[in-house]
């Protein structure tokens, strides 16, 4: 018979395995295209408009990433890029781009 320290535990244990078993299962990265709409290199950061990115849970739009400047080096408003981003502390950050 459970005593009532053994069903909190029985009880913890099950809600640890659903919480698991229900978030979501997204890649941490992924693959997309998309048009350059902004560029702020000295800040690190780029806009661009992209179709939905499935991996990483978004929907179409245009997403401010974050990059390491020598990436967007000879990137400008207007290009369009094929590029790799990742999920990192709830920011996207762009890993690699090319035109």
């Amino acid at each position: 018979m459970f005593t009532t320290h053994r069903w909190q535990q029985a009880l913890t244990a099950a809600l640890a395995v659903t919480s698991v078993v229900s978030a979501p299962a997204w890649a941490q990265q992924a693959t997309a295209s998309g048009q350059v709409r902004r560029v702020d290199a000295a800040a690190g950061k780029v806009a661009i408009k992209h179709g939905a990115i499935a991996d990483l849970g978004l929907p179409a739009m245009t997403l401010v990433y974050h990059a390491a400047p020598s990436l967007l080096a000879g990137i400008a408003p207007g290009d369009n890029v094929t590029f790799t981003a990742k999920r990192e502390n709830d920011q996207y950050v762009i890993v690699s781009m090319k035109k």
